[in-house]
């Protein structure tokens, strides 16, 4: 079972002169569920080497059994420091690729052509693709045979009542919500900061931080069936 999983490469949280970046729970959790289920695990992103940690993630109170689990492996983090160029990564290589999410995708993974073009060969082979939180918004831009591929589709993401409460609503440079659901998508939400994972066909995604153990489980009863 070989598993990608894309991190953003953006910073940046727009002009606010705040940083931004991946979530830590919502690698971790995801990369620990693959790593015991015996995954071998790559990761990339689009500029390669460190991805930025969301500093908002790496707070006391939003540490979770995985995130010190991460801290303490040395190993995992050498992998996370040294990523791979997604323009070096080739669908052929894996059985699934799993998305994490914090905002930085929302600005580099919705537009970066590597990435859609990744998402679309997965796709295409019949490999399940899974995102959690923010990083469905790296679906916003991906086409199969001319049409979204959320069009008609069961899909979640990071609600627009939980973007509010972080009082990101006009910062971002799209709300993911409206975004899926103009694609097309049948967009889905459970209650605000719990778990709610919706699978349809190939695609799996999750609502929010909450939910990034429970898509990798689903990712890997996929790949297990």
């Amino acid at each position: 079972m070989k598993i990608l999983m894309v991190l953003t490469s953006h910073e940046r949280l727009a002009d606010t002169g705040k940083k931004t970046g991946f979530w830590l729970e919502e690698f971790a959790a995801p990369y620990y569920a693959f790593k015991d289920a015996g995954a071998e695990i790559t990761l990339a992103s689009p500029a390669g080497g460190q991805p930025p940690l969301d500093p908002n993630s790496d707070t006391p109170d939003a540490q979770t059994e995985f995130t010190e689990r991460f801290k303490q492996d040395t190993a995992a983090k050498e992998q996370m420091a040294t990523t791979h160029k997604l323009a070096d990564i080739n669908a052929a290589d894996y059985d699934a690729v799993f998305y994490p999410g914090g905002h930085g995708p929302m600005w580099d993974l919705a537009v970066d052509l590597k990435s859609i073009a990744l998402i679309e060969d997965f796709v295409n082979a019949d490999k399940p693709v899974a995102f959690v939180c923010h990083a469905p918004a790296a679906l916003k831009n991906v086409k199969v045979d001319g049409e979204y591929l959320v069009k008609d589709k069961k899909v979640t993401g990071f609600s627009n009542t939980e973007e509010e409460a972080v009082g990101l609503t006009d910062v971002v440079p799209f709300l993911l919500e409206d975004a899926l659901q103009e694609n097309g998508g049948k967009y889905e939400k459970g209650a605000d900061w719990q778990s709610y994972v919706v699978e349809d066909g190939l695609l799996i995604t999750g609502q929010n931080p909450a939910s990034s153990e429970d898509v990798a489980k689903r990712l890997i009863n996929k790949l297990q069936a």
